[in-house]
């Protein structure tokens, strides 16, 4: 399956050469984005752009109807500043989840609020069985709007990892089925007839988290991500990391235990193998509970099943470790965990890991908490497939910025992060 993933840098970078408008027109659109309501001397201060290249291109954009005015900033003396927000009825993207067992369709607009949620629980996950079902999916959450009809800037798709390796991908019951060297972008992208951008789930999910969840304030992170599988999103200084071909923080593939239980990939011994809800769900089938549903989960949790206490410890047990782990390798500023597991869960499991091991986190200075849960529930990957065009249209890249400064070694280039 190939990755094309087109998620955007957070950095807001300005460049003033007319023939960069483009460009400029996103560093505004995302300062507004950030910082709005907010005036015409503000963008300019955080877009490193002139007043009035900053004015020509509030004005494009509001009569494109991304931006509009809210009025006038009362404050000090003089005629108040009039303020720009983003227009929520201005775009919308898609985010479609394509997991095992469901499919997951939201249409989020361009303020970030979601307009339409929608989830199909799935028996066959080929393409045969899927790519028809994101297509009715799509059509029928957009039945669902009530005007005005937000314009469609973008369709992102996530997919569980990691993608086209012989063992790996389109093996058991954490992954799809049939999708190994399967073109996803061009189909998906046919069915639906538009471009889409691909994803693994656990990178989206990192996104999802940093632009509506608990990293909403950080910038360097580690999301260990449960899907049916276990996942891992990297965020650097406030960018993805994928790894050459995409498959970065394939953490669920980590050999904990030597000799241990057989994985879906052939290895004995990952810790997905323990750690994970298709983990759990093999310790209830073993006690007669089959295929248990989110709900069944967190009402076993809830009523304290014995099979739940005992999967929270193993699982802690292996994690721990690996929460460490991650900790030596990216120094990140807290370490997250979250995805499809009841919020009480979650809580317990992250209380069953302390005291974590010692790492270079645990300095004496630390205010903050080392590893934290997700806020944002079963949606976080789908939120984070729906942020990938929104990222792509709304935020300029860092290297686009450079490349520009490669070849026009005369012309200003600013940053502002």
């Amino acid at each position: 399956m190939p990755r094309k993933s087109k998620a955007g840098a957070r950095s807001t970078i300005g460049s003033n050469p007319e023939r960069n408008r483009s460009h400029n027109r996103r560093v505004v659109l995302d300062v507004v984005r950030q910082w709005g309501p907010v005036g015409r001397m503000e963008i300019s201060r955080h877009a490193h752009l002139s007043t009035q290249a900053v004015s020509n291109i509030v004005e494009d954009l509001v009569s494109d109807g991304l931006l509009i005015k809210t009025g006038r900033l009362r404050a000090g003396r003089g005629l108040p500043p009039i303020q720009f927000a983003v227009n929520p009825d201005g775009g919308m993207t898609a985010g479609i989840e394509v997991a095992a067992d469901h499919i997951s369709t939201l249409l989020v607009d361009i303020g970030g609020r979601v307009r339409v949620r929608r989830t199909l629980s799935i028996k066959k996950n080929d393409p045969g069985a899927v790519l028809p079902a994101i297509k009715a999916e799509v059509e029928a959450a957009q039945a669902q709007l009530k005007p005005p009809v937000p314009q469609l800037l973008g369709i992102g798709v996530v997919m569980p990892g990691p993608f086209n390796v012989e063992g790996m991908t389109s093996v058991g019951p954490t992954t799809l089925s049939g999708w190994l060297d399967f073109d996803a972008v061009a189909s998906i992208g046919d069915v639906l007839g538009a471009s889409i951008t691909l994803e693994n789930d656990a990178t989206a999910a990192a996104v999802g988290e940093r632009l509506h969840g608990a990293a909403k304030d950080l910038r360097s992170f580690c999301l260990i991500y449960f899907g049916q599988g276990l996942g891992l999103g990297i965020m650097i200084d406030g960018h993805p990391f994928r790894g050459a071909n995409g498959n970065a923080g394939e953490i669920g593939h980590v050999l904990v235990k030597k000799g241990g239980r057989l994985c879906s990939c052939g290895q004995h011994g990952c810790l997905e193998a323990y750690a994970s809800v298709q983990a759990l769900a093999e310790r209830l089938a073993a006690v007669g509970i089959h295929d248990p549903e989110y709900a069944d989960i967190e009402r076993l949790h809830r009523e304290r099943h014995p099979v739940i206490e005992a999967w929270i410890q193993e699982a802690a047990g292996y994690l721990a470790p690996q929460i460490a782990m991650l900790e030596n390798l990216f120094d990140p500023e807290a370490v997250i965990i979250g995805g499809a597991l009841p919020p009480g869960l979650l809580e317990d499991l992250t209380g069953a890991m302390q005291p974590l091991p010692l790492s270079v986190a645990s300095r004496r200075n630390r205010n903050e908490a080392r590893l934290i849960h997700g806020r944002t529930g079963r949606l976080t990957a789908a939120l984070g497939a729906a942020a990938l065009p929104l990222l792509e249209t709304m935020t300029p890249r860092l290297d686009t910025a450079q490349a520009n400064r490669r070849d026009q070694p005369n012309e200003e280039i600013s940053l502002a992060g």
